[in-house]
């Protein structure tokens, strides 16, 4: 068993098949009693795991099968580098996350620009969080429920235009129940009155909307949701991520490149 040293703490990570190597048959094998170096003490931040360190370090002893202390500080220092890509990805789904959840807010600005050519696209009292989380069956069923909503929405609109007896009535008959109640607190807030004109009035203004709006949301779903994320990417906050994690990949490639010509010349002699 070897132990990574992290400050006070030691980390413990199983033995490699190179430790159970008698040494008479593997001379150059001597890592087993090595202590690491800074990199591993330093590589770890208070906040992280330890353990993950560890077991990144053991696996790459296990494939180089260092000799010296030379070539045990260029594994640690992959190790090292691994290490810091893999808070390269973190930093990207922070980043990133933060961007979706400032745009959660805004769904008036990000749902019309995914259909940039379709009129009545507002995003006025959507929830782009809910609108996200929808599956496709959710979908196809909205769309059922809107286009079945707006034809009974124009069918009212029909019969008031008509006029005749009774046409308030008939009208409020083929809103459905959702839509009347709509209606009826409108009504009580005396925002339009119980009349034809009235309901004409707020199915143009209102209702029809409504429905209209809803129903290119649903059709146009992939289109937000594709829009959504790539706003929330922000692109060009992530360009300094990028650099960082191209200098890493070369700083790899180095040390790697270092590692292989050291066991090839060590291997030499």
């Amino acid at each position: 068993m070897q132990t990574l040293e992290n400050d006070s703490a030691v980390v413990s990570f199983p033995a490699t098949a190179a430790d159970k190597v008698p040494q008479s048959n593997y001379e150059p094998v001597r890592y087993n009693a090595m202590k690491h170096g800074i990199l591993s003490r330093l590589a770890v931040l208070a906040h992280e795991d330890a353990g993950e360190f560890g077991d990144l370090l053991a696996a790459l002893v296990e494939e180089h099968q260092p000799a010296g202390a030379t070539e045990m500080h260029l594994i640690e220092e992959l190790a090292a580098i691994i290490w810091r890509k893999r808070r390269v990805l973190l930093a990207e789904g922070a980043n990133i996350n933060q961007g979706l959840e400032g745009l959660a807010r805004n769904a008036e600005d990000v749902i019309p620009a995914a259909a940039p050519f379709e009129f009545g696209l507002s995003g006025k009292g959507t929830d782009l969080r809910d609108l996200m989380d929808r599956t496709p069956k959710d979908i196809a069923e909205q769309q059922r429920d809107t286009l079945h909503d707006l034809k009974a929405t124009r069918k009212a609109s029909t019969i008031l235009r008509r006029g005749g007896a009774n046409a308030y009535d008939k009208a409020l008959r083929a809103l459905l129940p959702a839509s009347r109640e709509w209606w009826e607190q409108y009504v009580e807030e005396e925002e339009y009155q119980a009349t034809a004109e009235g309901l004409e009035e707020f199915i143009s203004e209102h209702l029809e909307p409504l429905c209209m709006g809803m129903e290119k949301t649903a059709r146009h779903h992939e289109a937000i949701k594709a829009q959504a994320l790539g706003e929330g990417l922000q692109a060009h906050r992530l360009g300094k991520l990028s650099r960082y994690e191209t200098h890493l990949d070369r700083k790899f490639e180095r040390t790697l490149a270092m590692l292989l010509k050291l066991k090839q010349l060590r291997s030499g002699r």
